[in-house]
């Protein structure tokens, strides 16, 4: 496929009436910040779009609790939002506000042509009003129990717990969360988005790219969740939206005699999409009609699931009934992140904030860059626990990555003063190495552009695995004073390997990839030169190494899970002393024959949600093993681990697999799941005693 050269891409604005947490990094940043940069890695143009919500009625709710002014409240959080984003080193090219000015315009402006058009139908409507407060009430500003899954505080808009969309009336036993009293409904008039009439077309655009006769996106990259959320509330039959609400903070509506009626959030958020960009284009000598209304700049928005509605249904309505607009060719929306078995909840302040972790770990962005995209909910929702964060950074970027590039550089130093040797005739085993070297990157751009982030940077990590085998498996070490041309021939390719490692990861891994570089004294070079063998020419001095990654010590996470503790409502069975199984004899324990195995092949088996069958080298045979955590790890995943694996165990039929062991997991929870690994490659078919 051939692909464009100019790129618009948004991540959802997040609201300013807090600080951003994890989940926000995963579901949406991040993920837009590794597309982003691989993009232009890959020598495309892309203008990389966000900035503040400032906006709707959880403004004015904070606003109330703190004693303050809502300007007041989307100042603070604007700020410091702004300054995780930097030092976490998203790279948007603008973070702009939905209370500045020039937005206010460009909505109004908007709204003003929609309305001109007659896509709005303006009715009279029942509305919950506050007596006691003498207003009408927001969508947030009304709690109940939700009619879907009975919980007792879902909002007027959203329920937190099952992710459904609401509206206050649909609210049993609603309350004010002004004054706590049941709300009365009163008469009043708001502007309404009649969606029914959009229901064909959207579905042809969702399900298959077809918009106005042209075939508009892949649809086949798109997530099947998205799709299927999309198709409920269609299918559902859709319904007049009121694009006004009752409040006095917002974007003014801008006609004669509506005092105190403000734009819909839903309407004023996305198009400061398109202030924003407007924005950037005035400071930027730039035309702002050359991303939203050329068709030969492609359109990408990352958000969260529970915005899907908004970007593939209201939003798309409202660009296509104004006219000259472009939709998104794929609106990339993710899961949600759990944390420590709980839901992560900012009303809760159940969380691990991201301006906290910056202090708290300085200097450890590209750390935590790592874990959440290798546990990104894509398809899922996924968790973090601060164990996992620490077995990921020690076991994987600290003894892997880290491992790699640090013994290459020490024997580059020690037996070639630092300087790259030549390398001579490739044997079997360096062309293979060399293959993989070129192959992986090839795999690694396309699955970033089909959004499949995890699997991508799992690919890479290759590089660095298979760079661990060939040294293990080679031991220069052992052939310098034997063989000193084959140890040349070794040493260079493997240097080379690091320097692609740096320029196929860069978009992972940034400011350790810009470390790499430095080390191997050399500039940042285009991704498409990733997988070429002969970067470094011979004699090119390397500088002195330092180490990439430092294992994070029990001390720092147990500090995290203590913090958590003191939540007000916190997890407080984090960390609780285990109950153990009974006790059995040291006999007992001798008649376990447990193995190192290496996962050679993973796939998965039909008609089991929860199983891989997986082939395991324990070095005499291969044995075949169906084994409960496809919901947890791709089949990608598990491939080259080297697990702990029961040999002895008596082999059983499951889902018509003959499985002839098992392999051994922990488990934190339900589908918290992590591999018994060995690390080296020595210890294939060892016994674990």
């Amino acid at each position: 496929m051939k692909h464009a050269k100019k790129h618009l891409v948004t991540a959802a604005l997040p609201y300013a009436n807090g600080p951003l947490h994890i989940g926000h990094i995963a579901g949406a940043y991040l993920p837009a910040d590794i597309y982003v940069r691989h993009l232009r890695n890959c020598g495309e143009e892309v203008l990389f779009i966000c900035g503040s919500d400032e906006h709707g009625a959880a403004i004015t709710l904070r606003a109330k609790k703190e004693g303050i002014t809502p300007q007041e409240i989307v100042d603070k959080y604007h700020q410091i939002n702004k300054k995780a984003f930097e030092e976490f080193g998203i790279s948007f090219d603008i973070f702009d506000r939905t209370s500045a000015a020039h937005h206010h315009q460009t909505a109004q402006y908007f709204f003003k042509v929609l309305n001109d058009k007659g896509v709005f139908e303006k009715k009279a409507s029942e509305q919950y009003y506050d007596e006691e407060h003498q207003q009408f009430l927001a969508d947030r500003y009304v709690q109940g129990t939700c009619p879907k899954c009975g919980y007792e505080q879902a909002y007027g808009d959203q329920c937190e717990r099952c992710g459904s969309s609401l509206s206050p009336l649909d609210l049993i036993n609603p309350l004010s969360t002004l004054s706590g009293n049941p709300p009365v409904l009163r008469a009043t008039e708001h502007w309404y988005l009649p969606m029914e009439k959009d229901s064909e077309w959207l579905e042809d655009w969702i399900t298959k790219g077809n918009l106005r006769g042209e075939y508009h996106h892949d649809s086949d990259n798109w997530r099947k969740q998205v799709i299927g959320q999309c198709m409920s509330w269609i299918n559902a039959g859709l319904e007049p939206r009121a694009m006004t609400r009752d409040l006095d903070w917002g974007v003014p509506v801008p006609l004669k005699n509506t005092a105190g009626k403000v734009l819909y959030v839903w309407l004023d958020a996305p198009i400061g999409y398109i202030s924003a960009t407007q924005e950037w284009c005035r400071n930027n000598g730039k035309n702002w009609k050359d991303y939203w209304q050329n068709t030969s700049c492609k359109l990408v928005h990352f958000i969260a699931k529970d915005n899907i509605v908004f970007h593939c249904i209201i939003f798309p309505i409202l660009l296509e009934k104004h006219g000259n607009f472009n939709l998104p060719v794929n609106v990339a929306a993710n899961e949600f992140l759990n944390l420590e078995g709980d839901k992560i909840s900012t009303s809760r302040e159940w969380a691990v904030w991201l301006h906290e972790y910056l202090l708290d770990f300085p200097h450890r962005e590209d750390e935590l860059r790592y874990v959440l995209t290798s546990i990104a909910p894509e398809t899922k929702d996924s968790e973090f626990t601060w164990s996992d964060y620490q077995a990921r950074v020690n076991n994987e970027l600290v003894a892997i990555l880290g491992n790699f590039v640090n013994r290459t550089l020490v024997l580059t130093h020690k037996y070639f003063e630092g300087r790259v040797p030549p390398h001579g005739v490739l044997t079997e085993v360096d062309q293979n190495l060399v293959s993989e070297m070129e192959e992986i990157p090839m795999k690694v751009d396309r699955l970033i552009r089909s959004h499949k982030y995890r699997e991508a940077q799992f690919e890479w990590m290759k590089l660095a695995r298979l760079g661990n085998k060939y040294l293990a498996d080679t031991e220069p070490w052992k052939l310098i004073k034997s063989d000193k041309e084959r140890v040349e021939t070794i040493l260079n390719l493997s240097v080379q390997l690091v320097v692609n490692i740096a320029i196929a990861g860069s978009a992972f891994l940034p400011r350790t990839c810009d470390k790499i570089f430095e080390m191997m004294n050399w500039n940042a070079e285009p991704f498409d030169s990733a997988g070429k063998p002969n970067h470094l020419k011979p004699g090119h001095i390397i500088h002195d190494h330092s180490l990439l990654f430092t294992k994070v010590d029990d001390e720092d996470i147990l500090k995290q899970i203590e913090k958590l503790k003191k939540k007000p409502d916190g997890n407080k069975s984090i960390g609780k002393k285990e109950v153990f199984l009974p006790e059995i004899s040291f006999d007992d324990f001798t008649r376990l024959d447990i193995r190192v195995g290496e996962v050679i092949e993973a796939e998965p088996i039909k008609g089991a949600d929860k199983l891989l069958k997986l082939r395991v080298d324990i070095g005499s045979e291969v044995r075949t093993v169906a084994s409960g955590i496809a919901q947890q790890y791709s089949p990608e995943e598990v491939i080259g681990k080297n697990v702990a694996i029961l040999v002895n165990l008596a082999p059983r039929k499951i889902r018509g697999v003959k499985s002839e062991g098992m392999i051994l997991m922990a488990e934190k929870a339900p589908n918290n799941l992590s591999f018994i690994e060995v690390k080296s490659n020595d210890f294939k078919g060892s016994r674990i005693k």
